[in-house]
């Protein structure tokens, strides 16, 4: 059996990756290898050794431990790195200018400042470890059925999709330069991430929160719950044949549109689980910044990178029609969790 790797096997993801792999019995323990950058003797690396698979040290930091933990491997997922923060030094305003206060463009691939600088390391480690199968772990954004397939697969108006299309571009180079079998996985917006989306609710204290959230914009989101995310990703990491089906494919993991909500729509499931109402006010992208940096005390920085999520949603980017998450997820007999089921339970607690 082919060697699995998972970098960030200790995180949501990851870990939900690494769950399925062993709940559905779709690779032995000894096959597969848990990527944490916990030590020994941390509680971290106990837990996931418990679970009878290989655990190994590797931090983006520190390319050479990524190297030496992925020697032997056949498949390897890379997870992206939550480190959103390197990011910020490439935040764009809207007309696709540098952001005031920024050093870089967005655009500059040559820059190599947003998190695909963590990426690349872990791809170029990849490549002298000998690994046949990277498998990237993408985001949800930048989908459009009105236009053509390559200029819809390739920008977005999201700040927290570009390093992933760098790093997109990056591994496809790198897989055609030295033969490595590469798919990207496009995984939809969690399910458990709409108190970033709604404002940086405080799910902790739903009933004092606000009732009316500002934001610059909104649109329909295919939110996608991380444990069937896992699955997923498990059923293509496992995968027979080589995993012919997959390798040389980008494809999004994510429900259907019929079951897409706007954050507002979020909002509304947030107020009747905690029994008052919320609702989403849309203010536009300056009132935006204002509103967040001067009263919720957000770093610009941040902000700026942030706030084009919103006007991606409103394109429809995250409006995604691919059947790829129903299809795996049916091979063990599972349907997609209802994002109204995640809302509730995170407010009930």
């Amino acid at each position: 059996m082919a060697k699995i790797a998972i970098v960030g096997a200790s995180g949501k993801l990851g870990g939900a990756t690494l769950a399925a792999l062993l709940t559905h019995k779709l690779a032995s323990p000894s096959d597969i290898i848990a990527l944490t950058s916990s030590t020994p003797d941390s509680a971290t690396w106990a837990k996931l050794a418990a679970t009878g698979v290989q655990v190994r040290h590797a931090r983006f930091e520190e390319p050479a431990t990524f190297e030496r933990a992925l020697d032997g491997v056949d498949r390897f997922f890379l997870v992206s790195t939550p480190n959103i923060g390197l990011d910020y030094g490439v935040a764009m305003d809207f007309d696709g200018t540098t952001a005031e206060g920024s050093s870089s463009s967005a655009t500059n691939t040559s820059a190599n400042r947003g998190r695909e600088s963590h990426h690349k390391q872990a791809i170029d480690a990849a490549v002298k470890a000998g690994v046949k199968w990277i498998t990237y772990s993408s985001l949800a954004y930048a989908f459009s059925p009105s236009v053509s397939a390559a200029e819809a697969m390739n920008t977005s108006k999201a700040g927290v999709m570009r390093a992933h299309l760098r790093t997109e571009a990056y591994l496809r180079s790198v897989g055609a330069a030295h033969g490595i079998a590469v798919t990207i996985l496009r995984e939809g917006l969690y399910n458990e991430s709409w108190p970033l989306y709604l404002g940086n609710y405080d799910v902790g204290n739903a009933r004092g929160e606000r009732d009316i959230v500002p934001l610059a914009a909104d649109g329909k989101v295919c939110w996608s719950a991380i444990h069937d995310l896992g699955v997923a990703s498990a059923l293509v990491l496992s995968s027979g044949n080589s995993g012919e089906e997959f390798v040389g494919r980008t494809f999004y993991l994510s429900t259907r549109p019929a079951t897409a909500k706007t954050v507002g729509e979020i909002a509304q499931l947030v107020g009747k689980a905690r029994g008052k109402d919320v609702r989403v006010e849309i203010v536009g992208r300056k009132e935006h910044e204002r509103y967040y940096v001067e009263e919720r005390g957000t770093p610009r920085p941040a902000v700026e990178w942030w706030v084009g999520t919103y006007e991606a949603l409103e394109a429809g980017e995250a409006l995604v029609d691919d059947p790829m998450l129903e299809k795996l997820l049916g091979r063990v007999g599972l349907k997609p969790i209802p994002v109204e089921e995640t809302v509730a339970a995170m407010v009930k607690g």
